[in-house]
């Protein structure tokens, strides 16, 4: 997972920067976590990022991250902890 590469692509979501590093990082650690490819059997990918943000409802880029990770919550469990709450603006 090229996480400056999600950050960059998140941007069509608007939100700012500070948002967009911290969604992008939470990615990142799901990734590395290995949980989505456990439960989905698939590489968590920016392309995949992308597409499950592109079905959320709208709203900024951590709103509609949360949206899919309440989903797989439900699923599957142990997504919750992948959440964004809050950041830091520099």
């Amino acid at each position: 997972m090229d996480a400056e590469e999600l950050r960059e692509q998140l941007g069509r979501f608007g939100g700012t920067d500070a948002e967009r590093r911290a969604v992008a990082r939470q990615a990142r650690d799901m990734a590395d976590a290995g949980v989505f490819e456990r439960d989905e059997g698939r590489t968590l990918t920016v392309e995949t990022v992308l597409d499950e943000l592109d079905d959320a409802p709208d709203g900024s880029p951590a709103d509609r991250w949360n949206w899919w990770l309440g989903a797989l919550e439900v699923s599957h469990g142990d997504y919750e902890r992948f959440q964004v709450r809050r950041w830091a603006e520099r």
